[in-house]
């Protein structure tokens, strides 16, 4: 019985509960979004000290104004190329729901966009791709100017292990 209350909490919300303000970016010419209530700041790049032994996507910490900030690349963690950082790649600031606490983490992305208010009549539910692909890191997809925007659900983009790492590496 456990699993399926389990599996009923990670069902997609009504496109009601996903309306609001979304922070727009772009990865690998694809356009995604955060709702703004995860946005600390965007800060500009700047240098990140690695950590040995931690994935591949989780490029290191930095020092923010005197707060050690866990960092991941987001390209990396969806499985996609890696890039040479250009002037608008910088680092969102997100907190992240952490095992008993909110976790502060910079994710790398290519470019920030914009700041879009997303009507609930404009977001569907993300497609189905099978049961073996874990979609439950995407909130919806909001139709766009023409495009889609996948809009993220930030808290499940990394699984509780890597965000015990991150909290580790803080």
């Amino acid at each position: 019985m456990a699993n399926l209350s389990e599996a009923s909490s990670r069902t997609v919300k009504p496109a009601g509960d996903r309306e609001g303000k979304y922070l727009t970016f772009t990865l690998a010419d694809e356009a995604y979004g955060i709702g703004i209530l995860k946005i600390r700041e965007i800060i500009g790049m700047m240098p990140v000290t690695k950590i040995p032994k931690t994935p591949e996507f989780v490029k290191g910490i930095i020092n923010l104004r005197g707060q050690v900030i866990p960092v991941m690349d987001l390209r990396l963690r969806f499985g996609l190329p890696t890039v040479d950082h250009t002037e608008r790649t910088c680092i969102i600031v997100v907190e992240m729901a952490g095992s008993s606490d909110t976790v502060l983490t910079g994710i790398i992305v290519d470019a920030v966009s914009e700041v879009l208010a997303i009507q609930s009549k404009d977001i569907e539910n993300p497609p189905s791709l099978g049961a073996t692909l874990n979609m439950d890191f995407i909130l919806g997809m909001a139709k766009s100017d023409g495009g889609v925007k996948i809009l993220l659900n930030i808290d499940r983009v990394l699984s509780h292990e890597e965000i015990l790492i991150l909290q580790k590496a803080a």
